[in-house]
C-alpha cells in the first residue's frame, strides 16, 4: 500500500477556480470604489479652493483673488498646494480667476476610469456635476 501524501490535480485545479472566482467579484468593486473616491476628493478639492476665493474676497473688499498664486503666497496661506494646471488622483484641475469671480474645473483624465463626470465650481460656491 502506497501512502503518498499531497494534492491531487483536480483539487488544485477546484482551489484556483474558486480564487478567479472571488477576484472576479472583488476587482470590478475596487474599481469602482477607486472612482468614487477620486469624485469625492475633486469635490473636495473644488471647495477647498472656492473657500479659499471667499475667503480672500471677503479679506479684500469683495475682490477675488487675480491668481492661485494670490492664494497660495498669502501669509498666511489660503491653500497650501497648487491645484491649477495639475493632475491629482485622476482629475485634471484648471482654473480660471477674475476681480468679481472664479471658475474652477476638475475633468477626469479618462471618464469611467479616473471619474465619473467633469465638476465645476464657481463664484459663491456653486458645484456643478
Amino acid at each position: 500500500m502506497s501512502n503518498k501524501k499531497g494534492f491531487t490535480l483536480v483539487e488544485i485545479m477546484i482551489v484556483v477556480a474558486i480564487i478567479a472566482l472571488l477576484a472576479a467579484i472583488a476587482i470590478p468593486n475596487l474599481l469602482r470604489a477607486k472612482i468614487s473616491a477620486n469624485d469625492a476628493l475633486a469635490k473636495g478639492t473644488l471647495r477647498s479652493l472656492s473657500t479659499a476665493s471667499e475667503t480672500f474676497g471677503t479679506a479684500n473688499n469683495g475682490s477675488y483673488p487675480g491668481s492661485e498664486a494670490s492664494l497660495t503666497g498669502a501669509t498666511p496661506p489660503y491653500t497650501n498646494k497648487n491645484y491649477c494646471g495639475t493632475t491629482n488622483a485622476g482629475f485634471v484641475y484648471s482654473c480660471t480667476f477674475a476681480t468679481g469671480s472664479y471658475s474652477f474645473i476638475a475633468t477626469p483624465v479618462t471618464v469611467s476610469t479616473s471619474g465619473t463626470t467633469t465638476f465645476t465650481m464657481s463664484t459663491g460656491g456653486i458645484l456643478t456635476p
